[in-house]
Formats: C-alpha cells, sequence, structure tokens
C-alpha cells in the first residue's frame, strides 16, 4: 500500500507545479505575442488573475486552464510539461 505524503510535503509538490504551469504559461503567452492583458481578455479572466497565475501563487482551476489554453492555441500537455 501506497503511503501518503506528509502534508508539509504534498504543499511543496502544489507549489512546485504551480510555478511550473505558471512558467508555462508565461513562455506560451509571449511566444504567441500577448500581454497579460491580451490574454486575460481572451481567457475572459481579470489581468490580475493571470498575473497571480504566472507567478505560480495561486491554484488554477481546470476550467481556467482550458480558456487560457484556448486563448494562447496550445496544447495541454504543454502548459503541464515537466522542466527537463
Amino acid at each position: 500500500m501506497k503511503k501518503e505524503p506528509s502534508p508539509q510535503r504534498a504543499k511543496q509538490t502544489d507549489s512546485r507545479w504551480l510555478s511550473i504551469v505558471g512558467s508555462n504559461i508565461q513562455l506560451q503567452r509571449k511566444l504567441a505575442g500577448l500581454t497579460q492583458e491580451e490574454l486575460a481578455e481572451a481567457a475572459d479572466l481579470a489581468p490580475r488573475t493571470i498575473q497571480k497565475i504566472e507567478a505560480g501563487a495561486i491554484t488554477i482551476l481546470i476550467s481556467t486552464l482550458r480558456r487560457i489554453r484556448r486563448a494562447i492555441g496550445c496544447s495541454y500537455e504543454v502548459l503541464l510539461a515537466e522542466e527537463k
């Protein structure tokens, strides 16, 4: 039986993934030639939300990730890719 990670370990893992996804969104946004404001408008989100997501400061709902992905025009795989 697999042991559950400690709450502290799980929080560190969550923070790491939020940072990775935020960095990937920022990179893809820039490659698409969009500002944070333009992405926010295209994804029907507040510009501050985009800022927080790119900074890895907030949890991202799947529905929000889908809106961002569509606005940027890239795949989920690109946005969720782990750093190599």
